[in-house]
């Protein structure tokens, strides 16, 4: 069962990468700082207070740039690649004592989970800017901010919990994209009638 929650907190904390790059490795940092996380060997590091400072210093400053419209879609450029990144170190750092095969495996599929998470904010942000001309940028940054932070704190916390959570957004998201695909689909019909 500890493996599995591992598993479940390396998931959630990759998945949290994919709202905002830095604040799942400050709640990790803070949570190790004070006695409540085991991390993988190799991964000490995040609990340490030069690490907590340079990651507190990181996240303030993706947090604020995220509220200037443009600049937020400007930074989705370099934030998309490095969140993959932090989402494959994030689950790695979650698991310990398996096999190195099915930590890379855990890996993977951290990256493709905050790949997904990243890559659905993107277009989010995306229309608001083209709809809103980026005055919705804000709200999204909020709770692109919010959904980092309580999945992370749930995911340490209870991780099952987060796992479900996040299948369930990919659920609701699916379902959305299907939607907002099918009416693009009908669209060309509907003028073409006229």
């Amino acid at each position: 069962m500890d493996v599995l929650l591992a598993i479940f907190l390396g998931i959630g904390l990759s998945a949290a990468c994919g709202f905002r790059v830095f604040v799942p490795f400050l709640v990790m940092s803070v949570t190790k700082l004070s006695g409540q996380l085991e991390v993988a060997p190799g991964f000490d590091w995040v609990g340490t207070w030069p690490a907590f400072i340079a990651l507190l210093v990181a996240t303030i400053t993706e947090i604020a740039a995220y509220y200037i419209p443009w600049v937020d879609n400007a930074l989705d450029t370099i934030a998309t690649p490095a969140a993959a990144v932090a989402g494959a170190i994030a689950s790695s750092s979650a698991v310990t004592d398996l096999s190195p095969f099915l930590e890379w495996m855990i890996a993977i599929i951290g990256g493709g989970v905050v790949t997904t998470v990243q890559v659905s904010t993107v277009v989010l942000r995306g229309v608001s800017t083209g709809t809103t001309g980026g005055f919705a940028n804000p709200v999204i940054a909020t709770s692109e901010l919010a959904g980092s932070t309580i999945t992370s704190v749930v995911s340490i916390i209870v991780p099952a919990v987060a796992v479900a959570l996040i299948a369930a957004g990919v659920v609701v998201a699916a379902l959305i994209f299907k939607r907002k695909l099918a009416s693009l689909k009908s669209e060309p019909a509907d003028h073409a009638s006229r």
